[in-house]
């Protein structure tokens, strides 16, 4: 990332960074991740049935199908 960027965005070396997509633009946003990883735990319940990487590489192939 270039250094003018990581300045606007207050970004040290080892800093993380998040993105998002901004469904109004269509473009990517980046951000810094601020939150700790053990803060986010909860957030997501778990699937009421396991899914299988072959379902998982589907679902985002089908996405990105329908992001084209």
């Amino acid at each position: 990332m270039p250094v003018d960027v990581r300045n606007q965005l207050g970004l040290e070396a080892g800093d993380r960074l998040g993105f998002s997509f901004n469904e109004a633009t269509g473009r990517y946003e980046v951000y810094p991740a601020t939150q700790s990883l053990a803060s986010l735990k909860g957030i997501v319940k778990k699937p009421a049935k396991p899914v299988s990487i072959e379902d998982m590489n589907r679902a985002i192939a089908e996405q990105g199908a329908l992001a084209r």
